[in-house]
């Protein structure tokens, strides 16, 4: 009999966390295999080369490109500071003479006998990879950084903003179904991972970012009031890289909806504990989601759940993601195997699925995701 499956978000209470810790360019690696690492551990550093500043020294000197060279008092590979002298003017008889200086910190790379420009390289910057998921070093890649291993609590989300932040799991709203607004956020919150209800409003991310909170989480958002926080329009296929000093993580999609009851109850039940959080998202080749991750110390990991992984099966929780029916989450109660008519004239293999509060509807296979267990 055939099989079908659908791509789908991990909601699971315990699994094998891995992640490869890497830098952008070649470096040192700073943790041994076997190593304990805790979330701000170092794991591998570089330095990649500072930004070069192009100065029209020749222009502002008024001398002839060619000249420049015999016009250098600091030359080519010595460091300068900014407001220092680099270049000085032959003058008038030795007077009026005009001074160059340099308008940034770093070495000098290069002065343009044709171009009549001064290349200024500034500092290098230093890179590091921390290990983020306090975890251990389960394989080391040499000049890279590891992999790291620990046992975890997950929950991955449909969207987020900003990289990766770290803090206790504090619990603002009592119900999924609950909007989290402004008063339900307080000082006491600074550092954390704030874990809402159904919709983050905008004054309650104004709120958490004041507080000095570390994430929000939450069921939904309004386009408009991600507008309005990042300041413009998100037109971006990869996120993470924001600074706006907080990272928000939706679990559910846009508009008023609520966290999934399962996903509201996983988060609940390990209230005070550490997060790690990353807002990263790529909605193209190579998907990636945002992610809430709790280290635990005994994961419930069961090899029949990473079998069936995406499968859809009755009794299989899922989550509806088209209209008329966005957002719903239920279980899967049958899979007609013939193709049946849809509202649109096409015909299409459909599943039953019982939602939340005891409707039954039939809807398209493709317009699900599977949660994953």
């Amino acid at each position: 009999m055939a099989k079908a499956y659908t791509p789908g978000l991990k909601v699971t209470p315990g699994m094998h966390y891995r992640s490869r810790r890497v830098l952008p360019t070649p470096g040192q690696v700073r943790v041994q295999l076997g190593d304990r690492v805790q979330g701000d551990t170092v794991v591998a550093e570089t330095h990649l080369e500072g930004d070069v500043t192009p100065v029209k020294a020749a222009s502002q000197l008024a001398c002839p490109a060619g000249e420049l060279p015999a016009l250098m008092v600091r030359q080519v590979g010595e460091t300068v500071s900014a407001g220092e002298i680099i270049a000085r003017s032959k003058g008038v008889f030795g007077l009026m003479r005009q001074e160059l200086k340099s308008p940034v910190n770093g070495t000098i790379e290069s002065v343009g006998d044709s171009s009549g420009l001064v290349m200024i390289r500034g500092p290098r910057q230093p890179v590091q990879v921390v290990a983020h998921v306090p975890s251990r070093v389960v394989e080391v890649l040499p000049g890279e950084g590891a992999v790291i291993e620990t046992d975890a609590a997950m929950v991955q989300g449909i969207f987020g903003i900003g990289g990766e932040a770290r803090g206790a799991l504090a619990l603002a709203c009592r119900a999924p179904g609950e909007e989290l607004h402004e008063d339900l956020i307080t000082p006491d919150m600074k550092g954390c991972v704030i874990v809402g209800g159904a919709r983050m409003t905008a004054t309650a991310i104004q709120r958490a970012r004041q507080v000095g909170a570390a994430a929000v989480v939450s069921g939904g958002i309004d386009d408009a009031d991600l507008r309005d926080f990042l300041g413009h329009d998100l037109g971006v296929a990869i996120t993470g890289s924001e600074r706006c000093g907080l990272t928000l993580i939706i679990t559910e999609g846009f508009g008023e909806i609520a966290m999934a009851g399962r996903t509201f109850d996983l988060l609940a039940s390990h209230a005070g504990r550490l997060a790690c959080v990353n807002g990263a998202t790529q909605i193209r080749a190579g998907v990636m989601r945002p992610e809430v991750v709790v280290p635990v110390d005994h994961a419930a990991i069961g090899a029949a759940a990473s079998a069936d992984q995406g499968e859809l099966v009755p009794g299989a929780p899922v989550r509806i993601i088209r209209d008329p029916h966005f957002g719903l989450i239920g279980t899967v109660v049958a899979l007609p195997e013939r193709p049946v008519p849809l509202a649109s004239g096409s015909r299409a293999r459909v599943l039953e699925v019982a939602i939340e509060g005891g409707d039954t509807v039939t809807v398209p296979r493709a317009n699900v995701e599977r949660i994953e267990s």
